[in-house]
């Protein structure tokens, strides 16, 4: 009896979704075939799931979002499917083969192990620039991170966070807060003696590119009561420091420099796709796919991208309850067809939500936000995620794949109507 495998590449939001619908609802329904059975593979560099959603609140404080709250283990959370349904392989993917259909794995003692796939799934997210809201290796090299970290921004008396999205905003509330205390009901627009001087820096006309303008001021106005100020239509150019301990010069595109005690680089995200033929990449270094299937037509038949690190979403873990339930029925659709030799069913589509929505705490008891194209009052943006960026709340159902218990109905669309490349190969 031989086993093929789905493969899934990240063990992050979109891997372990994708994992878990894959065991619910695309290995009990593959038709019997006479000595072959099917499993799921997936492939991670750590044993841990990172919450990343909480890293702004978690690299500030660990009182206020402890280990407990950020860090669960992966392969406990799959325990309850039938015996070698699911396997997990601690490492890194860092090359894939379509000829051979294989992915070259290297595990933390840095070996490597090759996994041969019948379908692959690429959900390697991506990285940051800052290592305060990545984790690249490991749980143990993050904590000690957050570890170094804390202990020494307490004594900086100038913060420079350069990158005014979600999370540099986020970053600012946390840090500023902590610096200079929380204000009270009555407090000023701006603290008149800050202990540290908080910087934001945006490269735009407004912070939060998802949000309207006056959700973005907003912001802005809860951001000067803790005692950070935000800067506009201003990049950071460079950044140098002299050692370790010592100041980092950040220079700006207005010619202009600061020096600070700590700069939090938040500029954007680098997707994980270094490894990846490059057929299969587009301009913005992400895994090009059919924005309907989610198929990654370039790599042959029976691959897939969900997740950020995939050309069709705009990012964010919302934006998963549409794509995961698309990308894998589609690949159980293919793999029926593999399986039997039949033309495949219709495909199920893709269509992006682009209704204004994010949610952004700005400290411990305030945020702006919107969801759905409604603007949220602060109280409700704390209650939402700032009292712990939503860990209690969603953890345990993502982690259990609770949120994907059924299919959801759903209409077929012709295989021509959107489907451009993909074979039936018995690759």
């Amino acid at each position: 009896m031989s086993s093929e495998s789905i493969v899934i590449l990240g063990g992050s939001f979109a891997g372990i979704s994708a994992a878990h619908y894959a065991l619910k609802h695309v290995l009990p329904q593959l038709p019997k075939k006479e000595g072959i059975t099917y499993n799921v593979t997936l492939v991670n560099p750590s044993k841990e799931f990172f919450w990343r959603i909480g890293a702004p609140r978690a690299a500030v404080s660990k009182k206020l979002m402890p280990d407990s709250k950020m860090f669960f283990p992966i392969e406990s959370h799959f325990s309850s499917y039938p015996k070698g349904s699911f396997t997990f392989v601690q490492g890194t993917a860092t090359a894939v083969d379509p000829a051979t259909r294989t992915v070259t794995i290297t595990t933390p003692s840095e070996a490597q192990t090759s996994l041969t796939y019948v379908a692959l799934i690429i959900a390697t997210g991506f990285s940051t620039p800052s290592p305060l809201f990545t984790q690249s290796t490991n749980a143990t090299d993050l904590k000690a991170t957050y570890d170094s970290f804390q202990k020494t921004f307490p004594s900086a008396k100038t913060v420079v966070i350069g990158g005014a999205g979600p999370v540099g905003v986020e970053t600012a509330g946390e840090i500023a807060e902590a610096l200079n205390g929380k204000p009270g009901f009555l407090a000023p627009a701006a603290p008149k003696n800050p202990k540290a001087k908080v910087t934001l820096i945006c490269a735009e006309k407004k912070m939060l590119p998802i949000l309207r303008e006056s959700i973005s001021k907003q912001a802005e106005t809860l951001l000067k009561k803790l005692g950070a100020e935000v800067l506009y239509n201003i990049k950071v150019v460079s950044t140098s420091a002299s050692g370790e301990g010592a100041k980092t010069t950040v220079t700006l595109s207005d010619g202009k420099t600061i020096e600070a005690d700590i700069y939090i680089d938040c500029t954007g995200i680098r997707p994980n796709t270094s490894f990846l033929p490059g057929a299969w990449i587009d301009n913005r270094n992400r895994v090009a796919c059919n924005p309907k299937t989610l198929r990654v037509e370039a790599a042959g038949p029976r691959v897939y991208v969900v997740g950020d690190v995939g050309s069709y979403t705009r990012g964010g873990c919302v934006d998963l309850a549409d794509a995961i339930p698309v990308a894998l029925t589609n690949l159980r659709t293919d793999l029926v067809a593999h399986i039997t030799g039949e033309a495949p069913g219709g495909d199920r589509v893709y269509k992006a939500n682009l209704a204004e929505s994010q949610i952004c705490p700005i400290g411990t008891g305030k945020g702006v936000g919107a969801f759905n194209g409604n603007k949220l009052p602060s109280i409700m943006v704390w209650a939402i995620k700032g009292r712990d960026y939503m860990s209690g709340q969603l953890v345990p159902q993502f982690l259990s794949g609770s949120n994907y218990s059924k299919e959801g109905k759903w209409v077929p669309e012709p295989v021509a109507a959107v489907q451009t490349n993909v074979g039936l190969s018995s690759g």
